[in-house]
């Protein structure tokens, strides 16, 4: 799983933004046929609802599915996601530039 975790360096109502956190999900081909794939992003999707409180208010995550999140079971996506999430923030928090643009490969 690949996560991309982008805080605005302005407000996002200056550049008509919507003031809560934004989530998309990249699931290609490579993970399987359309049924897997759904399945993929809808476990995706359940998970990151639960998330999307410790996201910055300005956030925009990107989740990425590889190939292996097809054999993942529902609690193993939810670790993943869990720590690629901790990382980005980790790094986030780190990072001196106002603006936090990350990337998490796992």
């Amino acid at each position: 799983m690949v996560v991309h975790l982008v805080a605005s360096w302005t407000e996002p109502t200056q550049l008509g933004l919507p003031t809560s956190p934004r989530v998309g999900f990249v699931v290609s081909k490579a993970v399987g046929p359309a049924v897997t794939r759904n399945l993929v992003k809808r476990r995706l999707r359940h998970l990151a609802r639960e998330r999307v409180g410790s996201l910055p208010v300005d956030g925009m995550l990107v989740v990425r599915a590889l190939p292996p999140a097809a054999l993942a079971s529902y609690d193993e996506l939810a670790d993943e996601l869990d720590r690629c999430l901790q990382r980005c923030q980790t790094k986030a928090t780190v990072s001196t530039n106002s603006s936090a643009n990350t990337e998490v490969d796992q």
